[in-house]
């Protein structure tokens, strides 16, 4: 019984740190204006039939705040990493100078900035939802649990402070992008 229960808030709890993870992940793809080699870590490459992260057949790194090269480890391969960066969608316009690809980023816009924000907002949001999906569900597995009803309250109350101190989490994370993301 107290075993069933200890192992639907661990799984729970798992399930929500999972979130945080996804989330983070989700934040760091958000760029806010300074350079990364971070931005390019989505980016797949061609790479003799199979798609491949950039960062394994290249060199990616930042030359100053807003100018990220990549120098891939076979020249060959110039023109397939730049198609990839293209088609990743970021909002960037590689340049090819025959030995590596520069990457101007941008100084961001007002406008974008409120745009990336709302992204952010988004992403946070389906974290929450997330969180509470593994709420929802450990309290409907609780209540399945042959225990007194004592031990499925104390579960059920474990399950909500998981809860509420997670959504304080994916709240902390998303205050802190927004910054990164407002400041000029």
């Amino acid at each position: 019984m107290k075993e069933e229960l200890d192992f639907i808030i661990e799984s729970t709890r798992e399930l929500m740190e999972n979130s945080i993870v996804h989330l983070e992940k989700e934040l760091r793809n958000i760029r806010a204006g300074k350079a990364s080699p971070a931005m390019l870590g989505n980016v797949t490459v061609d790479y003799y039939g199979s798609q491949t992260p950039l960062a394994q057949i290249a060199n990616v790194s930042t030359m100053d705040a807003h100018t990220i090269t990549v120098q891939p480890w076979e020249k060959n391969m110039l023109h397939g990493i730049e198609k990839a960066i293209m088609l990743a969608n970021l909002g960037f316009n590689p340049m090819n100078n025959g030995d590596i690809i520069i990457i101007n980023v941008p100084v961001l816009t007002e406008e974008r900035r409120i745009e990336l924000s709302k992204q952010a907002k988004a992403a946070t949001e389906f974290a929450k939802i997330s969180i509470r999906n593994g709420r929802r569900e450990a309290m409907s597995d609780i209540k399945k649990v042959e225990a007194s009803e004592d031990m499925k309250e104390n579960a059920e109350i474990d399950i909500q402070k998981l809860t509420d101190a997670f959504i304080i989490e994916v709240d902390n994370h998303y205050k802190i992008k927004d910054q990164e993301i407002m400041k000029v």
